[in-house]
This record gives C-alpha cells, sequence and structure tokens, in this order.
C-alpha cells in the first residue's frame, strides 16, 4: 500500500516511517508531509492508499486535511497524543488511532486491519466525512456511531439501538428498524464507547439500552423485555447494579 505519514514533528515523523519500514514491509512510504499544506498536495500528487495521519499541526488539525481532500479515498491511521476528545469522536467514526508514543504491536494490528479493508472492499469516506461533521458539533455529545459492517459504514442513532450482543469476536446490534447490523469488534469495546447513562451489561454475552426496557420479569434469574419484544436473562451477578439503574 502507497502511504504516506502526516507529521509536524520531525523526530515522530521520522521514527514513525522507521518502524513501519521494519516492522510493515507490505507498506511504501510514497512521501513524507509536516503540514496540512504539504499533506494536501501530497494527497493530491500521489494518491496514497494509507495515511498516517497527526491530529495536531501548526497551519491546523488533520481533520482540516480531511475536509480538504474530500473525494479522494484511502485508509486512515491517526497518530496523536491523547487528546481525549477526538479520539472519543474517532472511536465513534470507526477510524482506527495509534496513541504517541507508537506501540509495535498497535501499529502491526492497526496496519493488518487497513489491509483486510482493502482487500474486502476500495475504501469508503462516509465514516470520515461523519467524523468530520462529529468535530464541528460544540459539545462531545455524540448523538449517533458509525458502525463498520463488511464493505459498508452505517451510521446509527445511538436511541435507535435496543440491544448489542456478542458474537465470538463480532457484536450483533439490533435496531428499532428491525435491522441486525454485524460488526467485527467485541462488546467489550461498545461497552466502553456507548453511553454508560444509557447503556448496562447485564450478561456475558448482552449490552442493553435501558431506553428500551419495557418489563423485568422475576422468573427464574430475572429478565429485561426488551420493546422489540425480545428477553434477555440478567445473570446474578448483574441483577442488583441492573435493577438499581431501573429504579
Amino acid at each position: 500500500m502507497k502511504t504516506l505519514i502526516v507529521e509536524d514533528e520531525q523526530k515522530s515523523r521520522d521514527m514513525l516511517a522507521g518502524i513501519i519500514q521494519k516492522n510493515c514491509p507490505m507498506l511504501e512510504i510514497v512521501g513524507l508531509a509536516n503540514n496540512v499544506k504539504e499533506g494536501v498536495e501530497m494527497v493530491k500528487s500521489l494518491k496514497p492508499e494509507l495515511i498516517f495521519l497527526d491530529i495536531s499541526m501548526p497551519d491546523g488539525s488533520g481533520f482540516d486535511l480531511l475536509e480538504q481532500v474530500q473525494g479522494h479515498k484511502f485508509e486512515l491511521i491517526f497518530a496523536t497524543a491523547s487528546d481525549q476528545y477526538a479520539i472519543r469522536a474517532i472511536k465513534y467514526s470507526a477510524c482506527d488511532y495509534l496513541l504517541k508514543p507508537i506501540d509495535i504491536d498497535e501499529l502491526k494490528e492497526a496496519v493488518d486491519k487497513a489491509m483486510k479493508k482493502k482487500a474486502i472492499a476500495p475504501p469508503t469516506m462516509e465514516n470520515l466525512q461523519f467524523l468530520i461533521q462529529q468535530l464541528k458539533r460544540s459539545d462531545d455529545n455524540f448523538q449517533k456511531i458509525t458502525l463498520p459492517t463488511g464493505n459498508a459504514f452505517e451510521i446509527v442513532n445511538i436511541k435507535d439501538i435496543i440491544r448489542c450482543e456478542a458474537d465470538t469476536s463480532y457484536t450483533n446490534f439490533y435496531l428499532t428498524d428491525k435491522r441486525k447490523l454485524m460488526v467485527s469488534a467485541g462488546l467489550k469495546h461498545y461497552e466502553e464507547l456507548l453511553p454508560e447513562q444509557d447503556f448496562i451489561r447485564v450478561h456475558h454475552h448482552h449490552l442493553i439500552n435501558m431506553n428500551h426496557v419495557v418489563r423485568f420479569l422475576k422468573e427464574d434469574g430475572g429478565y429485561a423485555v426488551m420493546s422489540d419484544g425480545t428477553k434477555i436473562e440478567i445473570s446474578r451477578r448483574k441483577k442488583d447494579a441492573f435493577l438499581e439503574r431501573l429504579a
């Protein structure tokens, strides 16, 4: 994959390039940019298939770069220090990111994911457009989430998620419009990501939206009846927390 690195600090830029060359032979570094302006020019001229993008740069942000290269298609991995708001927006947009200093194993994992996505289908940019929209909001009260499903990105209202169910290393989302979406990330990932004031883990396999609980059945260990009619078992050790939230 033709790869571009956009990073304003020379030391970080050279270090990332060195790590990639040593550990990711499937990547060909075609350009190193040190600001947004250079990055935009290189995206347009070099047409990279993968971009490692810093968030904070002297002449703008990585998100400014994304706005200026709309129409170009590429896989994207953010490389950033811990800007919590930006990281949360990136997670909600189903984009990959690496925290500085870069961990080699995490780098390999992110590159492997990008390679697999490219093999399945050409990159679609809906999630990046959604990310830009999220970052333009004046608060961090995220109303929507991007769910990667095979060769597409589904942008879903969080309030429309009834429940999430673990399926080995995948998660099934059940929505109010009766759709079922299978997403290639574990349930724990979404437990950490979805707003804790609305979602609660009631079982090893189930994360539910409390706004869609319509009934609690006391039979056996206890069940939550959801707005779509499904009965979700509540594990013994989660029961007290569930009842507290229900109250």
